[in-house]
């Protein structure tokens, strides 16, 4: 029997859930470790060695380590292609690369906007930090200008790298699950015909409704 491959880090974080929304797709075992982040658990030497930059998650393979959410969820794919949903991150060169094009527009565009309002709106409160009202002002504006390209791209096709669910969509999973359910901002999402749409079908998966789950039970 394999051994599972193994994750540290919290759920509640972006970061780990988008690898463990990968993970379920892919229907690749896996074994979860949590990270305390408000006790420093990140910046001790032992998690370091996995991850240099202190931050979570940390992902480890048999002998291998490896850390950037993206990177690992295409290490995933590419690792277990005959497993769980084999077209997630395309079956040829061409579909991988339109896949590769979203995630950049994904990862360049969207999450530098999208991440600051979470932390704005769905953290901060929980932290008992004041809001930057200024910036969520200015985030807000750049979100919904990334969101107007998502739109018509939508109106062309079903997801945003072709007809079919892709590691492109699912990356945008993370930020804007806290921002539909953890925020009053929600409509930036739902107030888009196509975005909306888009958004409805890829937050009722299976996979993804199994994250949620799991963040709520820590």
């Amino acid at each position: 029997m394999a051994t599972p491959v193994k994750v540290y880090g919290p759920p509640l974080s972006t970061a780990v859930s988008r690898v463990l929304a990968c993970l379920l797709e892919k229907d690749v075992q896996f074994q979860l470790t949590p990270i305390n982040l408000s006790k420093g658990e990140q910046k001790k030497p032992e998690f370091l060695k996995m991850q240099p930059f202190g931050q979570v998650p940390a992902f480890e393979d048999e002998n291998i380590s490896l850390f950037e959410s993206r990177a690992i969820c295409r290490y995933i794919c590419e690792k277990y292609p005959e497993k769980g949903n084999k077209g997630l991150y395309g079956t040829n060169p061409l579909a991988k690369a339109s896949i590769d094009q979203w995630l950049e527009a994904e990862g360049q565009t969207f999450n530098p906007p999208s991440s600051v309002l979470v932390f704005q709106l769905a953290f901060a409160p929980l932290m008992k930090l004041k809001q930057d009202e200024t910036l969520i002002r200015q985030n807000e504006a750049k979100l919904s200008k990334v969101l107007d390209v998502y739109e018509k791209r939508l109106g062309e096709s079903r997801f945003l790298a072709g007809d079919e669910f892709s590691l492109a969509d699912l990356s945008h999973l993370p930020n804007a699950h806290y921002l539909v359910t953890a925020t009053d901002r929600g409509e930036i999402f739902t107030s888009r015909k196509n975005v909306g749409r888009w958004w409805d079908e890829i937050s009722s998966r299976d996979s993804w409704k199994k994250v949620a789950d799991m963040q709520k039970s820590r």
